[in-house]
């Protein structure tokens, strides 16, 4: 029987997704212990959180770097519990940085280890995965084209689909969302999404913003902007204008995704997101320049959003570092709010996203791997 399940999942959609397993683990084993780091939807679910994610969202080597003695800290005491709470098995959700650095730990004390969401190993040195092999019992991705990168290794790995289908979805019709957040139906909508990070709204947001007010006054739209629950509505409040412009959305960024006409998005999970529902977007990002060296040192791939990778071409234009600027950003959005054609071409090349990313009952597939890697124990 089941007992106890360590996760550690160290950003906002690694806590959305974790959140699915551990429910559907309480499902099964409703009195099977869950601890480890998470957020507040883990925690809902009924996981103990040993260390909040807020803790430990760091973006880029050099905030790593200054936050290494947290790092070594949270690692230490996730150890000790490897002895003296030690789980049946230890699940490890993407946060690749961390999570293979203690999978070497957690096989020296004999514990068994599920990897889901697969770290990226498809942009970065393929040479990881070997590695991975004596670090991982089981791999559950969430793209089809991972398996074949793992099955060659001699991995155990199985596509599961992709935990976002299972909670993308509009509850409100366009009509009542427009009405809610008191927008016009008769003017178009522009979505900003800058992302889960502080490190991302504050070199990101400021950027967003002065397109998003350049197309307010080229083009009449009006603007709303997803506020991560990770961050809150008090940090992005010092980069948006005092005029009310930019309606702050809470609790709805889904809806804010469905029902825009086209979006400003940072690069991560809420690309694929936004692709899902269809909204034509640009994607951008933005990191320090010593992150940003190293990346395109050791990162080998055309595109950096998860949309147009998933796609397999580039669907969506990127906006990538010195090329964020606030003028390329709007005229990219602008181009789909004016050119129809150009509209109805990327929304039908963004259709495919919701083929690849499968069908639903992803978090219900790894809890009954997870029941099965524990008895097997």
């Amino acid at each position: 029987m089941l007992r106890r399940v360590m996760i550690i999942a160290g950003e906002a959609s690694g806590d959305l997704h974790g959140a699915g397993v551990v429910r559907e683990l309480k499902r099964r084993v409703p009195a099977v212990d869950v601890y480890g780091i998470g957020g507040d939807n883990m925690k809902r679910e009924g996981m103990e959180l040993v260390r909040h994610i807020s803790a430990m969202s760091f973006m880029g080597f050099v905030e790593v770097l200054k936050n290494l003695p947290l790092i070594r800290a949270a690692e230490q005491e996730l150890e000790g519990l490897l002895v003296s709470r030690t789980p049946d098995v230890l699940v490890l959700i993407d946060y690749p940085g961390f999570n293979l650095r203690f999978a070497r730990r957690a096989k020296k004390h004999g514990v068994r280890v599920l990897y889901y969401i697969s770290p990226q190993v498809w942009a970065w040195n393929r040479r990881r995965v070997k590695k991975m092999r004596r670090l991982v019992d089981k791999m559950k991705v969430v793209f089809p084209f991972e398996v074949e990168i793992y099955t060659g290794e001699g991995i155990d790995v199985e596509f599961v689909g992709h935990p976002l289908v299972e909670s993308l979805r509009s509850l409100t019709t366009r009509e009542e969302f427009f009405h809610a957040n008191g927008f016009d139906p008769g003017k178009k909508l522009l979505a900003l999404l800058p992302g889960s990070r502080r490190q991302e709204i504050e070199r990101i947001l400021p950027v967003m913003v002065d397109a998003a007010c350049l197309l307010v006054q080229s083009n009449g739209v009006q603007v709303g902007l997803g506020v991560a629950p990770t961050i809150g509505p008090d940090l992005v409040k010092r980069f948006i204008p005092a005029s009310g412009s930019i309606r702050l959305i809470e609790n709805g960024t889904h809806e804010l995704m469905a029902h825009a006409d086209a979006a400003i998005v940072t690069s991560g999970t809420a690309t694929l997101e936004t692709g899902w529902f269809g909204t034509p977007m640009a994607v951008v990002y933005k990191t320090s320049p010593l992150t940003y060296l190293i990346g395109r040192i050791f990162v080998n791939v055309k595109n950096i959003g998860l949309v147009n990778i998933v796609a397999g071409k580039t669907v969506v234009p990127e906006f990538v570092q010195h090329q964020m600027s606030t003028a390329a950003i709007a005229g990219a959005v602008q181009r789909v709010l004016v050119d129809e054609a150009y509209e109805r071409m990327m929304k039908a090349e963004l259709s495919v996203i919701k083929e690849k990313l499968g069908l639903p009952g992803a978090s219900a597939r790894v809890a009954d791997e997870i029941i099965a890697l524990g008895e097997a124990a």
